[in-house]
């Protein structure tokens, strides 16, 4: 059990390390810099800025993003800890607790500096007329869909790809050796490859996952 909960604990913490830490850095950066950052821009292009990025819901599609990666860690370790009430508890209450902390506006502030930095005015109006037409609404309300979409798609693949080198590795390990099974069940190692070699390269590779 210690041994479960000290794996809980390893991934919360990496959990809170990359996103709760980020969105502390948000915050902390966002209180430091959007002072700087309003002085800097242009007071007409901020709100311009800050429309489009209502326009487009930035601040909803950050909320959304940090849902998302919250769900993914929590399936990850509950899955560590299916048998275990007391660590799926533990689990629920961190990733509870670090929704109440993660900050969506001190994200959406540093955005109007990022769009600043990238855009220029006349781009921003572009922008805001585009995202003002039916096209653009239908393109600020798939995107998130979309983004959700290609992240399971590259999930999946990395997950397939993962598979596949670790069977390949498998198999390269169990090559190596090959002769000592040949000698164990009483045969001579095939000087030419066969199928049935083949055929025992591929279940031994399998045993080694």
């Amino acid at each position: 059990m210690k041994a479960v909960l000290a794996l809980i604990v390893i991934y919360v913490g990496t959990f809170l390390v990359a996103i709760q830490g980020a969105s502390n850095t948000a915050v902390e950066a966002s209180e430091q810099n959007n002072a700087q950052a309003s002085a800097a821009i242009d007071p007409v292009k901020e709100k311009e800025i800050r429309s489009l990025l209502e326009l487009i819901g930035a601040r909803d599609a950050i909320q959304d993003a940090a849902s998302s990666a919250t769900e993914q860690y929590r399936q990850k370790m509950l899955e560590t800890s299916a048998n275990n009430d007391r660590a799926q508890v533990l689990t629920n209450a961190y990733l509870a607790e670090f929704q109440k902390k993660f900050d969506a506006d001190a994200v959406t502030n540093q955005l109007v500096g990022i769009y600043d930095k990238h855009f220029m005015e006349d781009e921003i109006k572009d922008l805001l007329e585009f995202y003002g037409s039916p096209l653009g609404q239908k393109v600020a309300a798939e995107m998130p869909k979309i983004t959700r979409e290609a992240q399971l798609a590259t999930r999946t693949a990395s997950t397939q790809a993962a598979r596949l080198a670790w069977q390949l590795s498998a198999m390269a390990s169990w090559i190596e050796d090959m002769d000592g099974y040949y000698k164990n069940i009483g045969e001579l190692l095939p000087q030419t490859p066969s199928w049935r070699t083949l055929a025992d390269i591929l279940y031994a590779s399998k045993m080694y996952e």
